[in-house]
């Protein structure tokens, strides 16, 4: 084995280096038995020279701050990327054969971070570009580091929006550090893609959204490494799309340029005759340029002692300009925290801190993917991104949502204008499923705060949560209930009512914890003792402070949210109280059962049966029959 720098690398050995990686493409999916090796194929030559002559990259020290940042967008080709990591020695021959989507192993089936030279998790196609402009926008304007984001594509996946929002996103900020490499092999899983080889169609597209486009035979190893050459070269301002036409399956007779070999390894027979064609295995180890040595220019903290923001009890705050007010309070204190924002900072109140930190603050526009896609690029280098968005509109990002748990990445995610109590705007604009579909995201949090303070602790607590947290905020403003300095931790309640004679808990979170005072006041003059708890933290739920009030009111519970049934507050705490085996138990659950139209918030909380008033009969109902 040898290792041989850049700057001596020819290119009659990226050549044999571009054979290798096709040969073990085919032996490691062929020896795990699933795979893509026709996918890595095309894109070999690519890899060779990127890899050898321009990718600036410390293979031994993963997360130096200088290192260039390899994306595979096109994440199938997970057998091109194995064996990119065999080819510059981090893993061994040994791992590739054995390892490659075995249960249990790292080489999974799509990258993850599970390896430390995979930034995010990729394979949901259309998401590694707009992960990458996160990337390259933390070098150019936080980082200020001379770091290149290189992203490799797949030409199916150019069929996706959020490719286009991503190069728009690009050139708005002028990234010229973002290059996609496009493998446009013309075949997707089931036939040719929508513009197969038409790279005139290709190259206008990409230019009219901004970027600089470049057209090469995917195979020419000169043409590759001038593409990238240019690439390299920032003085343009805007990002670069290498749009490389290839073959699929490229070295391989018996396969090139057949529809019928996506997804599919080669059985041991034609292994052996494709890894005879393209001269045998072969063991080179190859490492490109050093990265550029340097040090993130993180911004200090101006007032490392700045408090959470205060409130007059009673006084009416909406829950979204706490948060506004909490991020600012927060921005001094932290230098890696940054905000995105999806055009509606001046109703989420995010602007506050844009005003305050505006070469923190990011404006993605109406793009929400994007925004997502954004943060976690962000988040891949270190940073703690807040996003926010109408919790309606978070509905369009969800598989970036998703996949930023795969990735493992810190995310903060913020919805306003949640729920039938937003009026007027009519259904398109109520989020009636945002705690349903965090809910069922792995490993993250949800909370909905009920006032300004509460909002603002647990801003601050989401700073420091990892995974992904969701914070629910609420458009009307409300009395604020809690004193400055209340602690609100994560899996936590608060019991805001309670007597050795309760008959019946009532549960709320939001909007309707407000609701569930005034009916504990209306039950209260009937002689009707009610229990009261802010359930602020839905997921992790309070399971103790749930079951202990359900035992002292004899089971009875009731539940109203401003949600849709399924799979939001009443969802968790019946979830909760069932796994902890509580008994008796019965439940009455209030949430938006039908489509709503415009209104007042009060017409509309009274239409979907969960104001006070409906809260109150609920509980009247459940302590009537248990009388009974």
């Amino acid at each position: 084995m040898s290792k041989i720098a850049s700057a001596e690398t020819s290119l009659d050995t990226v050549a044999e280096l571009a054979a290798q990686l096709r040969v073990d493409s085919i032996r490691a999916s062929t020896s795990a038995g699933s795979g893509h090796p026709t996918s890595s194929m095309s894109a070999a030559d690519l890899l060779a020279v990127l890899i050898t002559r321009h990718l600036r990259y410390d293979w031994d020290h993963p997360r130096s701050s200088g290192n260039d940042q390899l994306i595979f967008s096109k994440g199938h080709a997970s057998p091109l990327l194995y064996s990119v990591f065999k080819a510059v020695g981090v893993i061994s021959e040994n791992e590739l054969m054995t390892g490659y989507r075995r249960f249990g192993q790292r080489l999974q089936g799509h990258p993850t971070p599970v390896l430390p030279w995979v930034g995010v998790a990729t394979g949901s196609l259309g998401q590694g570009l707009p992960d990458g402009v996160g990337v390259a926008l933390a070098g150019k304007y936080l980082d200020r580091l001379p770091y290149r984001t290189w992203v490799l594509c797949g030409d199916s996946e150019l069929a996706e929006g959020s490719i286009w929002e991503a190069l728009d996103k690009a050139s708005y900020y002028e990234l010229s550090n973002l290059i996609a490499i496009v493998d446009v092999n013309r075949l997707g899983q089931s036939g040719p893609t929508d513009l197969a080889w038409d790279l005139d169609t290709y190259f206008r597209r990409a230019e009219a959204f901004g970027g600089r486009a470049l057209v090469i035979d995917g195979h020419d190893l000169a043409a590759i490494d001038a593409a990238l050459t240019t690439a390299e070269d920032t003085q343009d301002g805007r990002p670069t799309v290498i749009l490389a036409k290839t073959i699929k399956g490229r070295g391989f007779s018996e396969v090139e340029d057949s529809p019928d070999w996506h997804g599919k390894p080669f059985p041991a027979d034609m292994a052996d005759r494709a890894i005879a064609q393209l001269g045998g295995i072969r063991n080179l180890v190859q490492r490109g340029p050093q990265p550029t040595s340097g040090t993130p220019e993180v911004a200090q903290p101006k007032n490392t002692k700045a408090e959470p923001p205060r409130y007059e009890a009673g006084k009416a705050v909406a829950t979204r300009k706490a948060y506004g007010d909490a991020l600012v309070a927060l921005g001094a204190r932290d230098p890696r925290v940054v905000v995105l924002d999806g055009e509606v900072s001046n109703s989420t109140y995010a602007n506050q801190f844009a005003h305050a930190y505006s070469g923190r603050y990011f404006e993605m526009f109406i793009a929400e993917q994007q925004m997502v896609a954004t943060a976690i690029g962000l988040n891949v280098r270190g940073y703690r991104p807040f996003a926010s968005t109408f919790a309606a509109f978070l509905t369009r990002a969800y598989d970036f949502i998703r996949m930023a748990s795969v990735s493992g990445a810190d995310l903060r995610l913020v919805g306003s204008h949640a729920g039938v109590e937003i009026g007027a705007d009519g259904p398109s604009q109520m989020g009636l499923e945002d705690i349903a579909m965090l809910r069922a995201v792995h490993g993250s949090t949800v909370l909905y705060p009920s006032d300004a303070t509460s909002t603002a602790v647990l801003v601050d607590t989401m700073a420091t949560l990892s995974g992904i947290s969701y914070l629910r905020t609420t458009r009307g403003a409300y009395p604020v209930i809690y004193p400055y300095g209340e602690l609100f931790p994560i899996g936590g309640s608060k019991v805001l009512r309670s007597h050795d004679g309760d008959e019946v808990t009532l549960v709320g979170a939001g909007v309707t914890l407000h609701a569930c005072l005034q009916a504990a006041d209306l039950l209260q003059d009937e002689d009707i003792h009610a229990r009261v708890i802010d359930c602020y933290s839905i997921k992790p739920i309070d399971v103790a402070t749930l079951s202990a009030a359900t035992a002292a009111t004899s089971g009875r519970i009731v539940i109203a949210e401003d949600h849709h049934p399924e799979g939001g507050l009443g969802s968790a705490v019946i979830d909760a109280l069932i796994a902890a085996e509580t008994s008796p138990l019965s439940v009455t659950h209030l949430a938006v059962r039908g489509m709503p139209g415009s209104g007042s918030s009060k017409e509309l909380l009274a239409w979907a049966g969960i104001d006070a008033e409906h809260i109150a009969t609920a509980a009247r109902h459940l302590v009537g029959t248990a009388v009974h």
